[in-house]
């Protein structure tokens, strides 16, 4: 299976982690904004990374791609089988990904994307409008995050992986929540980045971000 993208994306490392998950061979096929690969293309018509190509079949979004791994190769289940687990599952999957992300992204973007990797100046107005955002949605997670086991329940699922890839890209901005301010989520964070699969990523992220200082 080719992912099309790069692991600074949360997006892209949710999917890689996924895959891991599970024990799926994959190939990261870095996807550049200005050099599209054709391929890419063809699995995501509006450029969105990440993107997938498992054989003949294409699909993008990163929900949308950890739902079809999940049916295809369902040990070990990301999305549970039982309803309550299941919604809070996705809840911390949408939580992630238009939450933390609406906000976060913001200093992304314009501290190091924008400015490191597109060469292109970065808007501070909007990462300092992002920076101001991001506590009320860190004390939201301080609030809910487990002393034990994982954010849906007794099973590691898309939620822990959507919220903690999330928190890893804000860290290469300084904009992670800081462990002493919010030990609940620090506690749960560590737990994440314990698992095999997470770390096997994070050692492809180091060998692949044009970055000598990563998280």
């Amino acid at each position: 299976m080719l992912v099309f993208g790069a692991l600074l994306s949360p997006y892209v490392r949710k999917v890689c982690v996924a895959a891991a998950e599970k024990g799926l061979d994959y190939q990261l096929k870095i996807s550049r904004p200005r050099d599209p690969d054709p391929d890419f293309l063809i699995a995501s018509p509006f450029g969105k990374i990440p993107a997938i190509k498992d054989g003949d079949f294409t699909l993008c979004d990163s929900t949308a791609i950890l739902a079809y791994l999940d049916a295809k190769h369902p040990a070990p289940r990301l999305i549970p089988a039982d309803a309550e687990p299941a919604g809070r599952a996705m809840w911390f999957d949408e939580y992630a990904d238009t939450i933390v992300g609406h906000s976060g992204l913001k200093v992304l973007f314009n501290r190091f994307v924008g400015p490191k990797l597109f060469k292109v100046p970065g808007n501070e107005a909007i990462a300092e409008q992002g920076m101001a955002e991001l506590p009320a949605i860190w004390a939201y997670l301080e609030g809910v995050a487990p002393a034990e086991g994982w954010l849906a329940g007794a099973t590691f699922s898309i939620g822990d992986i959507a919220v903690a890839s999330m928190i890893r890209s804000l860290a290469y901005v300084s904009a992670a929540p800081d462990a002493a301010a919010y030990p609940a989520i620090a506690a749960w964070y560590a737990r994440v980045c314990a698992r095999p699969a997470w770390r096997l990523v994070a050692e492809q992220e180091a060998a692949t971000t044009p970055r000598t200082d990563k998280p």
